[in-house]
Parts: structure tokens; C-alpha cells; sequence
């Protein structure tokens, strides 16, 4: 027979056994929380990493902050907004529950200068929304009459000595405290002095607070209005007036000063920002010929990605394009046509740049006693090695600090950083936060088209804007899930820039799209966010890419490109050929349209075919008035598609039953709209209504 050992059993005891009585117990104990507070605040937001982290805004932009507020039994709970000022000065925003069943409260709120503000959510015990609660009740039941006009009686006499209360005010609330004093009058008019409309909102406006308690304060950073809104315009300025000569057989490259002349197009076009990829030298080693061969010709112009040389790195200027002076006359004329310049900030180097010389620490340098140069497997990159900012990091910071200052100094205020995603999160967090010290109205566009997590770090830790993935998002599905993330809690962060193509990227979208995929995208990107660009060409539709790649053949980044401007204005010979008009007509609309500066204001509407995309943005005006827009775009520009809209009227500040005006700002027809219209839309026509609502 099999023997069984049983639990217990002298078979299974140990030699040695511990009675569990005397066993050693862990020490009973909790690690230390936060006070919860006398009325519970909790879930607050915007709260970036828990507020760790500032949350953002610009001046004039209106955000929502909201919370859970709640309290024990069923006395009255209210909640508050305050709002400190760089300055100390404190504002405090009246929050409305919206969901009571949910303890939901929100509140709106602006602020109207830049700086480093602060905010928190103040819950408190309201007295009187309590008595109003209870004598409203009793009262009318005949049930503790007396001692409900009493107490509120004594209730309103100790809300007028609130310290901020008016003469007036005060006078208010003692006159109806003495006359729910009064058992001569009718027991409902006593009840009905202290339910006054003018009493209720005096105590709205200084409300009798009792248990305050507030969270900890949270960062807000409120910068200026460019950092969420613009229209920025690309030119590689090597193009703008380069020629080829007949004579010499070879390109001569444009400058600052042929540049300088396209720049009253640029902004006839309402662009904002003109930006600029890299001005520095190029190097020779490994430098890359036209369409990115690997073999470059004598006067081939090299990728201006791959930068320095022996006249200079990121603190010089390409000896092509000018000098310093040459430079400064540029960033002068942009402003006098109401342009910023933003300057590419590329953070590599072409093996002939000087720090390779002086600073060999801020490479990688393999076994074989090379430097490393950058790949993306199967991808290399031999023209350029990356900055390797672990090997001397408090050298490499500072030596990058200074090459930011010396373009700062001439004017800069506006950075597009390449690749930023390639370097370390904590540099840029250093970099950004240092500069601002002394700049905080410079702005920075991260270029990284990258995994989630690190766009939305790079957004947290200090860059003002950032490249999306607009420009592969097609489908109905995939903007409305995309542009919900970006508008919701990702905008406390993260501002997105919507590009349709860059020198870079050319999607088969606008390889066979056609016109209509040319201003479908381009309006989306200047309606559906604040801030958008254009890639010079965007206007010619300049669509063939080169075989096996998704960019323009004939690429820009290596050889110079004359596009002959002259030819498409009025007179030339391709005149109505450009599509300048109609990016013109899409900023002028931005311009005159005030709602569509915001982005957390975006909200979508339903339409039957799913090819037709339909969302609204509105914004309050500061004379009282309200700014509204509806966007309805076909989505497919082989095929002209009829459907059916199907506004969220309460979105619009209508009621279900209302009607409007719809103006179409891009054509100027206007149609009688409802809760449900038709529409038709496409390339034998227009792909894209941008509609005014004028309320009747």
C-alpha cells in the first residue's frame, strides 16, 4: 500500500516548529496620505502628472476646470475656482454642479496675462443653499415654519457682514433678514424675502462660506497667444531665387535678400510665421546628392541637414545665403510684413563639423575607433552623427544653451526642433525651462513623429507645440478618435500642429488625390486645430514622389528647386493654376473667425456617410455675443457624395427645433439650416463648406 503523508502529520512536521502564537508579526502601520479635507475635492483637472507638472493656456484662451465635490448627510455643498496671478492677485470662479448625481462640478476660466499662475478647486458647506433647500420644503408643508424663517433670518444677518460685501449689498440682506423677521406678514412673503432673486445672487456673488477646503495649488502656464494659435508657411530660403546658369552650367543659390522677397507673398497669404530649415554650413564628407543618392556631384548643395563645416556649425550661417547682417535684414522685413521667423533647430552634425575637432566627447565612437553615425535600420544616414549628450552632458547642454542664445539675439523667437524625440527628455526639460527664464516668449515645435508616450513627454516637459499624425490620419474614424484625444485632456499639455505634407512626407493620399485632396487637407488642418503649416509648393500641388518612398522626387532637402512664382501670379502664364487663393481665403477665415484660435472647443456632429466628416467650434465674445463655425468636408476626392447632416443643436446654443443661417465662407451662399440638412460635396464642385452660423 502506498503511504500518504497528511498535513500535520508526524511524517510531515518539521524538526524544529514555531507555535503560531509566538510567530513575529509585521508592524501594523500606513504609509502617510494626504488629508482628504472637511469636504471632499477630488479628481481635479486639467492635473498634468498629478500636478507635478504644469497645465497650459494662453491669454484670452477660456479651458475648463471641473472636479468631484461632495460632502457627508444632505447639507449643501458648493465649490470654487481660484485663479492666482503671477502677481499674488487671487479670482475666484463660481463652479456649477452639472451631474449631481455625480458630484460633477466645472467651472470656466481665463486667464489674461502670461506668466506662471496658479489654480486650485476650494470645496465648502454653503449655509444658505442648505436653509433654501429646507425652507422651501417645510415651509410649504407647514412644518417648522417659525423655526425655518428664524434661522434665516440669522442666516442672512451674518452673510452681510462679509467682508467684501457692498454698502448695498449689505443693506439687501439686512432688509429681508428684518422682514422674514416680521410674524405680522404671511409666512410665504417672509419665505419669499429671503428667496429673492436679488438676494440669491448677492449670495452667489459673496457667498457665506463655511469648511472650506481647498486642494493644493497647480501649476498653470499661461503663455502668449502664439504658442496655441498660427499659420506657419516652410521655405528652405537656399531655393527662394536660386537660378540656374546657362552659362556656367551650374545653380547659384538664393540668399536672405532674394528670400527676403518672397516673404510680401507669405504673408498676402495671412500666414503667420515663416519658417526656415537650417541656415548653417553644409559639410562635404559623405554628403548626399539629388533624391538622397550616395553619391554627390562637385557642386551639388548636400542635405542643409548635415551641418558644419569648416566655415562654421549651428552658431554660423551657410556663406551662400549671407551674413549675420544679411540675416538680421531678413528677420527685420518678416516683421514688418507681420511675420515671426522660426528657425530650424537640428541637433546633429556632418562629420567636418568643428565639434567633431573640439568636442569629440559629445559623439558616440564605436569599437573600431569611428564615430557613429546616425541610422534607422535599414536607413543610414552616413552624412550625419547624432549628439551623444550622456558621454559630457554638462558640457554638451552648454554648449547647445549657447548656440540658442546667439540666434535668440538676432531676433528668434520661434524654434523647430528636428528629431527632438532622439535625444534625452531631461535635456530638453533643462533647455526649454532655462531659456525661458530669461525668453519666456520663445516658442518651441517638437518634430517628432514618434510613439505616444514621448510626444505627449516631450509636450509635458516644456515644447509649446508638436508635429502630429494628422497627416496619415484619412478616414472619418481616425480624425474624429484622433482630434477627441488631442482636444481633450492631451490639450492641457499638447498643442498640435497639423501639416498635409512637409519636405519630408508625401502620403499617397496627396499622390492621387487631386485638387479636392489638396484643399480637403488644407482646410482640415486650418479649422480642425489652431495651428497649421504649409510646405512651399503646398500651392503648385506638387505630388510625384519618388519610387518606393513617401516624399516629392526631386527632393528639396538635396538640390535647389526654382519654382518661378512670377509664373502663377496675375499675368504669368500658369496664372489660376496656384492654390495661394484659396489658402489665402482659409486664413482669412481663421483670422475673422475667433473660435477657430481654440482647440479644446472642437466637437463633432454625426453625418450618414461615413465619408463626410462634420464638426462646430464656438467661443464667446467678449461684447457677449458668440462665434460659431461648422466645418463639413468629403473626405473622398475621387467621388462627389450627397448625405445628410445631423446637427447636435445644443452644441450651437440652439434649441432642437431652431433654424440658422448657414453662411459658407468660402463661396458665399447661405442656406436656411436646421437640425438635419443636405449636403453635396465634392470635386466637381467644392469638397469643403466652411459655415458662419448667424443666428435669426
Amino acid at each position: 500500500m502506498r503511504s500518504v503523508t497528511r498535513i500535520g502529520s508526524a511524517e510531515s512536521a518539521p524538526s524544529v516548529t514555531t507555535p503560531i502564537a509566538d510567530a513575529p508579526k509585521p508592524p501594523l502601520s500606513t504609509p502617510p496620505q494626504e488629508p482628504m479635507g472637511r469636504i471632499p475635492v477630488q479628481d481635479v483637472r486639467p492635473l498634468v502628472d498629478q500636478g507635478r507638472r504644469p497645465a497650459k493656456s494662453v491669454v484670452g484662451e477660456t479651458f475648463q476646470v471641473s472636479a468631484t465635490v461632495f460632502r457627508e448627510g444632505h447639507d449643501a455643498v458648493n465649490a470654487t475656482v481660484v485663479l492666482t496671478a503671477p502677481d499674488g492677485a487671487e479670482h475666484r470662479i463660481p463652479m456649477e454642479c452639472i451631474n449631481p448625481g455625480l458630484n460633477h462640478w466645472v467651472a470656466e476660466v481665463t486667464a489674461h496675462t502670461t506668466g506662471q499662475w496658479t489654480y486650485r478647486v476650494e470645496g465648502w458647506s454653503d449655509p444658505y443653499g442648505t436653509w433654501v433647500h429646507d425652507a422651501s420644503i417645510k415651509v410649504a408643508a407647514g412644518v417648522d415654519v417659525e423655526l425655518m424663517l428664524t434661522e434665516g433670518s440669522l442666516l442672512l444677518e451674518r452673510a452681510a457682514d462679509h467682508p467684501r460685501r457692498s454698502s448695498d449689498g449689505r443693506l439687501l440682506l439686512d432688509e429681508a433678514a428684518g422682514a422674514m423677521a416680521d410674524r405680522s406678514r404671511p409666512d410665504q412673503v417672509r419665505l419669499q424675502e429671503g428667496l429673492s432673486r436679488a438676494v440669491q445672487d448677492e449670495m452667489a456673488a459673496r457667498p457665506l462660506r463655511e469648511m472650506v477646503s481647498p486642494t493644493p495649488d497647480y501649476p498653470l502656464l499661461v503663455e502668449r497667444e502664439r504658442a496655441l494659435y498660427g499659420a506657419w508657411y516652410e521655405i528652405f530660403p537656399r531655393s527662394e531665387g536660386c537660378y540656374y546658369d546657362q552659362t556656367t552650367q551650374q545653380w547659384m543659390s538664393g540668399t536672405f535678400e532674394t528670400a527676403a522677397k518672397r516673404l510680401p507673398a507669405i504673408a498676402a497669404m495671412g500666414f503667420d510665421v515663416v519658417y526656415l530649415t537650417p541656415i548653417h554650413p553644409i559639410g562635404r564628407a559623405a554628403r548626399k546628392g539629388p533624391n538622397n543618392t550616395l553619391t554627390a556631384g562637385p557642386h551639388d548643395p548636400g542635405s542643409p541637414y548635415a551641418i558644419g563645416s569648416p566655415d562654421g556649425g549651428h552658431d554660423a550661417i551657410h556663406p551662400d545665403l549671407g551674413t549675420f547682417d544679411d540675416f538680421d535684414a531678413f528677420v527685420a522685413e518678416a516683421e514688418r510684413h507681420g511675420l515671426e521667423v522660426a528657425m530650424d533647430i537640428a541637433l546633429q552634425a556632418s562629420p567636418d563639423h568643428p565639434w567633431v575637432q573640439t568636442h569629440p566627447e559629445f559623439f558616440t565612437t564605436r569599437a573600431d575607433g569611428t564615430i557613429a553615425y546616425a541610422e534607422n535600420p535599414p536607413k543610414k544616414y552616413q552624412d550625419i552623427y547624432p549628439l551623444n549628450f550622456d558621454n559630457a552632458p554638462a558640457q554638451a547642454y552648454a554648449e547647445v544653451r549657447r548656440v540658442i542664445q546667439v540666434w535668440i539675439d538676432h531676433g528668434v523667437k520661434i524654434f523647430r526642433v528636428d528629431n527632438p524625440h532622439t535625444k534625452p527628455v531631461e535635456f530638453w526639460q533643462w533647455l526649454i525651462q532655462d531659456v525661458a527664464k530669461d525668453h519666456p516668449d520663445v516658442i518651441w515645435l517638437a518634430e517628432a513623429f514618434t510613439k505616444p508616450a514621448m510626444m505627449h513627454t516631450l509636450g509635458k516637459v516644456g515644447f509649446q507645440q508638436s508635429y502630429t499624425y494628422y497627416t496619415w490620419r484619412n478616414a472619418r474614424w481616425e480624425l474624429e478618435e484622433y482630434c477627441t484625444e488631442l482636444a481633450g485632456a492631451a490639450a492641457a499639455y499638447m498643442r498640435p500642429s497639423f501639416w498635409p505634407t512637409t519636405h519630408d512626407i508625401l502620403t499617397p493620399y496627396m499622390q492621387f488625390g487631386g485638387l479636392a485632396a489638396w484643399k480637403v487637407r488644407a482646410a482640415l488642418a486650418a479649422t480642425l486645430v489652431p495651428t497649421y503649416g504649409i510646405y512651399a509648393g503646398y500651392e503648385l500641388m506638387e505630388h510625384v514622389a519618388r519610387p518606393g518612398a513617401e516624399e516629392q522626387i526631386d527632393n528639396e532637402k538635396y538640390q535647389f528647386k526654382d519654382r518661378r512664382w512670377a509664373d502663377y501670379e496675375h499675368g504669368g502664364p500658369r496664372e489660376g493654376q496656384s492654390l495661394a487663393g484659396y489658402l489665402t481665403r482659409l486664413n482669412q477665415i481663421r483670422s475673422a473667425h475667433p473660435a477657430l484660435r481654440w482647440l479644446r472647443n472642437l466637437r463633432f456632429h454625426s453625418v450618414d456617410d461615413d465619408n463626410i466628416i462634420c464638426f462646430s467650434k464656438a467661443r464667446r465674445l467678449p461684447d457677449g455675443g458668440e462665434d460659431i463655425v461648422i466645418v463639413v468636408a468629403n473626405l473622398d476626392p475621387h467621388s462627389t457624395r450627397a448625405s445628410m447632416v445631423r446637427l447636435n443643436m445644443p452644441l450651437l446654443g440652439l434649441d432642437w427645433g431652431d433654424s440658422f443661417i448657414a453662411h459658407d465662407e468660402i463661396t458665399g451662399a447661405e442656406w436656411t439650416w436646421w437640425e438635419h440638412n443636405y449636403v453635396r460635396l465634392g470635386p466637381d464642385g467644392e469638397p469643403v463648406h466652411v459655415i458662419a452660423v448667424r443666428k435669426h
